[in-house]
Formats: C-alpha cells, sequence, structure tokens
C-alpha cells in the first residue's frame, strides 16, 4: 500500500512539474523552411505552421517598411511601364492603378468565396469582382474618347487603336479579372508532369530519324508535333503552348506547360508569384533582384526573402479543391448535355496526375520541373482524391492548353508575348460562385460567357444556342453545381503572424 501511495505521489510530482515547465518551443517555420532549402534537413516539417506563414505574406498589407512601391520615378527609364520607377498617381510615389500599383495584399483581390450568395462570401484566396480587375500593360486609356484635346496621343500603336470620337475608351493593355487559388496544387503537379512529358518527347525527336513525326501528346492533351530534322534539329507545330516568337525561342522553352494566369504565361504559382509582387506592390524579390540589392532605389533591399516566397508558394499549392454540389435529375442531364455539344473537348472534366506528392523547388527550373526540389507536397492530404494509378483526381474542367477565342474577345496589348486572342482554356471548377465570368469579367451570367464564346470554341457555342430552352437550363443547372470549397483556410487563421 505504501509503495502504491509513493508511486502515485511521484506520478502526481511528475505531472506538475511537467505542467510547470515551459512548454516547448514551436519550430520557427521560416526556419524550418529553410533549412529544407539548404539542404540542411530532411526531416518532416510542420506543414500547417508554414501554410500559416505563407497566408501572412498573402494577407497581410504590405508597407512602405516592407519595400511597399515602386522607387523614385526615372524619366529615363525605357519602356516608363517597366517596373520599379513607374510614374504614380498625382506622384504619391505609391499608387498607380492602370499597369499596376494597385494594391496592398494579395487577398485584397482573392477575397470572395462566393458571389453567388447574399450578402458575398468573404474569405482567403477567393476571386475579386470587377473594381479588383488588373490593368498590366497599359499605357493609353482614352476615358474621354479622344474628345479631351489636352492629351495627345502618338499615332502608330500596335495595334493601332482608331481613338476616334465613337464611344469607345479604346485601351492598349489588358483587363483581368481576379481568379481563385483553390486547387493550384493538382494544377501546378498537372503541368510540371506534362512539361517533363514534352521535354522527354522533345528529346526522342532529336534522336530520331529524320523526317519522324513525335505527336506531343500527355495526361490525353495534344500539343501538336515535332518533326525530326537532319542533324538532330527539330521542327515545331505546337498548338496550345508557346509564344508569339516561337521560332526565335530554343523548344525547350516553347515545350513548357504554363497554366497560370488568364493567358497561361506562368509555370508555377510561384513563378506568377514573383511577377505579381512586383507589379501590384512593388516588392522586389530577392530571388529575381539579388540579396542585399535596392533595384528601385526605394531605400529597401531584401523586400521579399526566397524563403517567404517558397512559405507563400506552400499556402498557393495547399488551398483546399473545389466541390461538386449534389447533382439532381435536371443537372445530371446537363452534365451529359455538356459533352455532347464538345464543351468537354477542352473543359476535360477530369485529368489524372501520375504522382500523389507535387514537388517544390528553388530555384525552379521551367525546363526541369523535378530539378533542385527540396519538399514534397502530399496533394491527397489536401483533398484531392486518389487515381487507381497512384496520382490524383483533379477534376478542373480543363486541358492546360490555350486557344484562339475570336475577335470578340481579343485583347489589345501592344507586344504582347501570346496572341492576344488566345486565352488559356479556363477551369471550370468552382464556376458557380465566382461570377462574373471571362478573363475580364464582361459576362455577368453563365448564359452570357457561353454565348459570348468565339474563334475556336463557336461550334460547342452555336451548339448550346441550338438547344432548347430546357436542354439549356439543364447546362447551367450543371455548371451552378460547380462549387468553391465550404471555409477555405479558416483553420490558419489565428496561426499567421503579423509582418515583421
Amino acid at each position: 500500500m505504501a509503495a502504491t501511495r509513493l508511486h502515485r505521489l511521484c506520478a502526481v510530482l511528475a505531472l506538475a512539474l511537467l505542467a510547470a515547465a515551459p512548454a516547448a518551443a514551436e519550430r520557427d517555420p521560416l526556419e524550418e523552411l529553410q533549412s529544407l532549402m539548404d539542404g540542411r534537413s530532411t526531416r518532416k516539417p510542420n506543414l500547417r505552421s508554414i501554410r500559416a506563414e505563407g497566408l501572412r505574406v498573402f494577407a497581410a498589407p504590405f508597407t512602405v517598411e516592407d519595400g511597399f512601391g515602386d522607387g523614385p520615378f526615372d524619366p529615363n527609364e525605357q519602356p516608363p511601364t517597366a517596373m520599379g520607377h513607374r510614374p504614380t498617381l498625382q506622384g504619391n510615389g505609391l499608387s498607380l492603378r492602370v499597369n499596376g500599383l494597385d494594391a496592398q495584399s494579395c487577398n485584397e483581390c482573392h477575397s470572395s468565396v462566393s458571389h453567388a450568395t447574399m450578402p458575398p462570401t468573404l474569405g482567403i484566396g477567393g476571386v475579386g469582382g470587377l473594381a479588383q480587375n488588373a490593368m498590366p500593360g497599359a499605357t493609353v486609356l482614352d476615358v474621354t474618347d479622344s474628345s479631351d484635346t489636352r492629351i495627345q496621343y502618338e499615332p502608330g500603336h500596335d495595334p493601332d487603336l482608331p481613338l476616334k470620337f465613337d464611344g469607345v475608351a479604346d485601351f492598349n493593355g489588358r483587363f483581368i479579372n481576379t481568379p481563385f487559388l483553390y486547387g493550384g496544387g493538382g494544377v501546378e503537379l498537372l503541368a510540371k508532369e506534362m512539361t517533363a512529358d514534352l521535354q522527354a518527347l522533345l528529346a526522342d525527336a532529336r534522336a530520331g530519324a529524320p523526317g519522324t513525326v513525335t505527336p506531343l501528346d500527355t495526361h490525353g492533351v495534344n500539343f501538336g508535333s515535332i518533326t525530326t530534322l537532319a542533324g538532330g534539329q527539330v521542327a515545331l507545330d505546337v498548338e496550345g503552348i508557346g509564344f508569339v516568337d516561337n521560332d526565335q525561342r530554343a523548344p525547350e522553352e516553347v515545350l513548357v506547360v504554363r497554366p497560370f494566369g488568364r493567358k497561361g504565361d506562368a509555370f508555377s504559382m510561384r513563378d506568377f508569384d514573383r511577377g505579381a509582387m512586383q507589379f501590384h506592390f512593388g516588392i522586389q524579390p530577392v530571388e529575381v533582384v539579388g540579396a542585399g540589392v535596392d533595384d528601385d532605389g526605394d531605400g529597401v533591399t531584401d523586400e521579399i526573402t526566397e524563403v517567404e516566397m517558397s512559405a507563400l508558394h506552400v499556402f498557393d499549392v495547399t488551398n483546399p479543391v473545389p466541390r461538386v454540389g449534389k447533382l439532381d435529375r435536371d443537372a445530371r442531364r446537363g452534365r451529359q448535355l455538356f459533352g455532347d455539344i464538345g464543351c468537354a473537348e477542352c473543359h476535360v472534366p477530369a485529368l489524372e496526375t501520375r504522382s500523389r506528392f507535387l514537388p517544390l523547388a528553388h530555384p525552379e527550373v521551367p525546363e526541369d520541373p523535378f530539378a533542385n526540389v527540396y519538399l514534397e507536397i502530399d496533394l491527397v492530404r489536401v483533398g484531392f482524391r486518389p487515381a487507381p494509378g497512384g496520382g490524383v483526381i483533379v477534376p478542373l474542367f480543363a486541358d492546360l492548353k490555350r486557344y484562339d477565342m475570336g475577335p470578340g474577345l481579343a485583347e489589345s496589348l501592344e507586344g504582347a508575348a501570346i496572341p492576344n486572342e488566345q486565352f488559356t482554356t479556363a477551369r471550370l471548377w468552382g464556376i458557380a460562385d465566382t461570377g462574373p465570368y471571362l478573363h475580364d469579367g464582361r459576362a455577368t451570367t453563365l448564359r452570357e460567357a457561353i454565348e459570348a464564346h468565339g474563334g475556336e470554341a463557336l461550334a460547342a457555342r452555336d451548339a448550346f444556342a441550338a438547344l432548347d430552352e430546357a436542354d439549356a437550363d439543364s447546362v447551367i443547372a450543371f455548371l451552378s453545381r460547380l462549387r468553391t470549397p465550404r471555409r477555405p483556410n479558416e483553420e490558419l487563421i489565428g496561426r499567421a503572424r503579423r509582418r515583421r
């Protein structure tokens, strides 16, 4: 009995000492991430803490102390639209709105989980409305329809704007509606696997006999073909990938799947973020300008570090997956019609990856997505369903290609790297909650969005228009079941620290 009492007393004392002792310090998530990037650690990281750090980078407003805003205006910088020394509105030094310097945080524009609820459901990582549209590349915005004689425009713009008094406010930039981040990890993994396949096909073509034609097929999507020439040279005949000047670029650069951005011009979410930091906020990433370099002359160096960009990347690719609501009989009929009229040829309901693990790399090599990997994210833990082959199912309703959408939707950017009439296939998952629609938000309803399709999508548009009213309603009923995640990223709120 005495021994039992002694044992209990010792146990009570041990518990008391544990309660009184300071809790073990939680590992600093940025230090933990940095050790992975440096190769100093292979220890499994605390992913939620790293995601919370990424949320901090995503949602906390940048300040002048962080390097917010471009540096002093440089009249000698050409073109004047270049990031770093842009002119600012009324010389305020911080904001421009047309051609960037248009927000203070990422979540300022990615702020709506659903526009279909009343009131709209606000949240983290969502879409933006028309007021949040970005306007990159513009030097002309003819607000007064050329009736204001105080403004002189140089002729010869390419494209040559008419600048007539015709009710058209001519504009030579882009007008981009903000998409959401949800499900981005699956999209990035698909793109990386596709790119690896295309690069392997390129290597095979170079080793082949002259005259060999190699189809550029990957994950059930065709991007054109390669013809082998003499001496190991190749000729590309690509579809839905590449640039205006493919002939002046190495084939390796052309054969990179770039699924992010309305034009499909960023190969990873981190790649997109590098440009967005500079364009929207005047924040210069160390991985772009170098450590200790004040490239914009605003007196601040190391405005966003490589490890902070990595944390942001982790947050981006671990955003939850859009969902499909319950399909009633009408919606099931609409799903069938969606395929029958040709919509699913581009808006492929689902693609499958080979792996369930998304590799994150630094530095990134566009042509070699699996180089310099420091962390792998299990996408099943993020919410993707496992595929029978060991990968995950990505129900994105897209094919990661670009298509000519016709002159009615064409942009008017001068010197565009991607043709103004081409856009990457819109991912329809979540579409019920993400109006307005199309690249610039000009369509306020799903019907308007479908009816605006042209170019290579004209046949599907005409097939929809030929449906009777009941069948057309069924297609819309099906699309209305494609919903955004419930309460996305709310588990991270409170864990994210304020910007230091």
